[in-house]
């Protein structure tokens, strides 16, 4: 008789015979089950072994569970040097790859001072996709230049700057060199950042819904110790009320005092907002060929407003739109920039707030200098700049006062004309000595004025960081 040992999970090991075996089987065959080709069955014998095995695994089982749980009591009573052991790893391995990236990618050591400085700041991932033709920026941000307005043409680079300028901060705060020539930081206790551009449908929430939520959460958390990065706001709704919820929204950050930077596309917002204290104008540069047949981007920051206004038809141009189409938009375009021009032309209200703004900073640039490391030669010749710039920017706010003096609504105290005004500060008395008079008289050329000009700063930020003795004389 030909016996064949089988298993199964149902029945484990039985055994298995050949349909064409003649004669019964033998009584000794127990749970027999016929097939057409075979005869299944087992032994009491067999079904005997069948539960030593089965009784046998239930007590590794149990008998390994019970090491499992000794292994995990050893465990737990030994965790807390356990962790500080994978801490000191985890520790070490961060440390180890600053130090690569420091010695591979030249990397600088950051300071931690009020001011933030950078230096041909490099964005630390973009560096190393176009790390040939990757060019690096600067970025300077104080209380009075603390929300930064960035224009320019489509794809010049505004998104890469400000998400680089976050990335580097929190290298920086983070303890690892950051990529730049030099960069100086202040502490930043929050970072805001709402640069997302899509929609969340699964939450049936638009575009512009999803940019409302998350401004709104940025407002109620902000302070004056944080830092935001917006890029475009109030695109998914019409331009005149994403306008006015852009203003809205920028004033606000500009009264939290935090570090803010905002990119959009709205040039009316730099506009509007180019006067207030704290707010200044930069764009990313770009040429664009006379013809508008090329537009060159130069990814460099630069001050103040994007100078064309129209690049957006010159990229239209370039996609290869209609000739017709584009020669209707030009017109267009043109037509509502003169009716901008006659609804914003300047005002004497609007010549007061540029010389306040412009005193302003001139009081934070001195304090700056007094508190500086400087030399006396370094230090008269950062005051002689500053005079300098300061005389023909205020000769020309004068000027533009002049031409608009029929708004009776706004008074003002005559002041002594600024070109014969000369900068002092404490720091600078020992320029004022002999050896250094004739110097300096002939290096500036100004007569002294014999009344002072007191600048005082009456802002809230000001009045909550600065004593009433600090205040800056121009003599």
């Amino acid at each position: 008789m030909v016996l064949d040992l089988k298993y199964d999970t149902a029945r484990q090991y039985y055994i298995c015979i050949p349909a064409t075996e003649p004669g019964p089987l033998p009584d000794v065959f127990i749970n027999v089950y016929r097939k057409r080709k075979r005869i299944e069955c087992q032994t009491l014998d067999l079904v005997k072994l069948n539960q030593k095995i089965t009784d046998a695994h239930s007590e590794v089982i149990n008998m390994s569970d019970q090491t499992i749980q000794d292994l995990l009591r050893d465990v737990c009573s030994e965790v807390s040097g356990l962790f500080r052991v994978s801490e000191a790893i985890a520790m070490l391995d961060m440390l180890a790859a600053f130090a690569q990236l420091a010695t591979n990618h030249e990397y600088i050591r950051p300071e931690l001072t009020d001011t933030l400085a950078i230096k041909a700041g490099r964005h630390p991932i973009r560096e190393q996709i176009h790390n040939s033709k990757f060019i690096p920026n600067d970025a300077y941000a104080t209380p009075q230049t603390r929300f930064q307005i960035i224009t320019g043409c489509n794809m010049s680079g505004k998104s890469t700057y400000i998400r680089s300028l976050a990335l580097i901060t929190v290298m920086a705060q983070i303890g690892c060199f950051v990529p730049a020539q030099y960069a100086s930081f202040p502490i930043s206790h929050q970072l805001f950042a709402r640069v997302a551009t899509s929609d969340d449908l699964d939450a049936n929430v638009s575009t512009f819904a999803a940019e409302m939520r998350e401004m709104a959460f940025i407002l109620r958390n902000i302070q004056p110790r944080s830092m935001v990065i917006i890029d475009e706001l109030g695109r998914g709704t019409s331009t005149t009320d994403g306008l006015a919820i852009a203003v809205a929204l920028a004033e606000a950050l500009i009264s939290s005092n935090a570090l803010v930077w905002f990119v959009t596309h709205f040039h009316d917002l730099a506009q509007i907002l180019a006067e207030r204290s704290g707010v200044i104008n930069l764009h990313l540069a770009a040429e664009i060929a006379p013809d508008a047949s090329k537009m060159t981007m130069q990814y460099r920051i630069a001050e103040g407003p994007v100078p064309d206004r129209r690049y957006g038809l010159v990229l239209a141009k370039l996609a290869d739109l209609p000739p017709a189409v584009l020669s209707k938009a030009r017109s267009v375009s043109e037509a509502m920039d003169q009716v901008a021009k006659r609804r914003n032309s300047p005002s004497r209200a609007v010549a007061i707030a540029q010389k306040r703004k412009l005193l302003l900073s001139l009081r934070e640039q001195l304090f700056l200098a007094r508190d500086g490391t400087m030399d006396n030669a370094s230090l008269r010749a950062l005051l002689i700049k500053l005079q300098d710039d300061f005389v023909l920017r205020m000769a020309a706010i004068n000027r533009e006062m002049e031409l608009y003096l029929d708004d009776e609504s706004e008074t003002e105290t005559p002041t002594e004309p600024v070109s014969n005004l000369s900068v002092h500060t404490p720091e600078t008395q020992v320029l004022g000595s002999s050896e250094n008079k004739s110097e300096n008289n002939e290096g500036v050329g100004n007569t002294l004025v014999s009344e002072p000009i007191v600048i005082e700063s009456d802002s809230d930020y000001e009045s909550e960081h600065v004593t009433d003795n600090d205040s800056v004389v121009l003599v």
